[in-house]
């Protein structure tokens, strides 16, 4: 409730004031309006400019992105055929070694070496 008063008291003193010193409130009105638009102006040039930065870091993530790994599902889906892969590399391997090559015959490998 004071704060109620308080406040009816203070724009009734403020509606007085303006009408009172007129030409002081235009006076300290043409005063405060340059500085307010020059820092507004500041602000606003600097906001702009982070807005550039963020949105050109947001395009080269952008272009980055397929390059990026994998993730969740695919990942262990290739974790899952790397594995496969690599067995059946192995048991190809073990089945190169276990073939006999009979004399005379010229392997891939003595192949490349000559």
């Amino acid at each position: 409730m004071v704060a109620l008063v308080g406040g009816l008291i203070a724009l009734l003193l403020g509606i007085i004031g303006i009408f009172a010193w007129w030409h002081e409130f235009l006076l300290l009105l043409k005063g405060v309006i340059p500085p307010i638009l020059i820092l507004g102006g500041v602000l606003a040039t600097y906001l702009g400019a982070e807005e550039m930065k963020d949105k050109k870091r947001a395009e080269s993530e952008a272009a980055m992105e397929p390059f990026s790994p994998a993730g969740g599902e695919d990942a262990e889906r290739y974790k899952k055929e790397v594995a496969e892969l690599k067995a059946k590399l192995a048991a190809m391997e073990e089945t190169d070694k276990a073939v006999e090559v009979p004399e005379g015959k010229v392997t891939g490998e003595e192949e490349k070496a000559s």
